[in-house]
């Protein structure tokens, strides 16, 4: 047989054998090919498919871990000691507050003067004052406590709408006390007792605490119009002033430690 033929045939044999070869005996990597043939042509239809984007472990963990806020903690203030000492413009130690207003400032002075704590209160000291025999023109027994009753009342109301209501107004000062809650027990005390002296701003700042010095004053001055005329000398309207001021101090000192003596004596938050 000539070349060619053979040539021809051995070419026609072998397409032959390819066209009828069963599909499961095609290679594997055929197969493989073929896959990633079809892939490649699915994912050419679809250009504009999201694709999904991988987290970062540093990202992932941000959004496990909530975000953390300063935890207050501690004793807290409360409204009244005891029942029956008004405590309405202490703040707990680390509580942060916005600026007041002038009706704010009204508002605490005119609860620190007219809440039923303040009455109750006024009613123990009347007593001590009549005990110690204060003032000997109002006498003593009903008559007598009925007087120095509300000759208490008004110092207080007075003083608490100088101190805490016009003064802050006029100077533009905080009326609230600030505790301060922690280090040792002399700079609490100190810190405490000296608020008569300075005084938060109403920027947050600090200043001399004119609402407290010439509002005590201004108290002091307009109670000789009620009082006996021998208690309207200046020496008289000087000692009431400085007793205002001392009182004052030493309810801050007092009051700084409150939180702590309830919650140890009285198991209270």
């Amino acid at each position: 047989m000539p070349h060619d033929i053979r040539r021809s045939c051995s070419i026609l044999a072998t397409s032959a054998a390819f066209f009828f070869v069963p599909l499961g005996s095609v290679p594997v990597r055929s197969q493989q090919l073929i896959a990633i043939t079809s892939s490649r042509s699915a994912a050419e239809e679809l250009p504009d498919a999201p694709k999904q984007q991988q987290q970062t472990p540093s990202a992932a963990g941000a959004q496990l871990v909530p975000p953390t806020t300063p935890d207050a903690g501690g004793p807290q203030q409360t409204k009244r000691i005891l029942g029956i000492m008004p405590n309405f413009s202490s703040v707990s130690a680390d509580a942060k507050l916005p600026p007041q207003t002038p009706k704010d400032k009204f508002i605490i002075a005119a609860k620190n003067s007219f809440d039923y704590s303040s009455f109750v209160m006024a009613a123990v000291q009347a007593g001590f004052s009549m005990n110690s025999n204060s003032y000997p023109q109002f006498r003593q027994g009903a008559v007598g406590y009925g007087r120095y009753y509300w000759h208490t009342l008004l110092d207080t109301a007075g003083e608490n709408f100088m101190v805490s209501g016009l003064g802050p107004v006029a100077f533009r000062q905080d009326n609230r006390f600030y505790t301060l809650g922690h280090g040792s027990f002399r700079k609490r005390v100190f810190y405490a007792a000296t608020r008569v002296l300075v005084t938060r701003t109403d920027d947050g700042g600090s200043a001399p605490n004119y609402s407290e010095i010439i509002g005590a004053g201004a108290a002091a001055g307009v109670s000789t119009l009620y009082y006996p005329s021998e208690y309207r000398t200046w020496t008289k309207v000087g000692q009431k002033w400085l007793t205002s001021c001392i009182i004052d101090s030493a309810s801050y000192a007092f009051k700084e430690y409150w939180p702590d003596i309830n919650h140890k004596v009285f198991h209270t938050k």
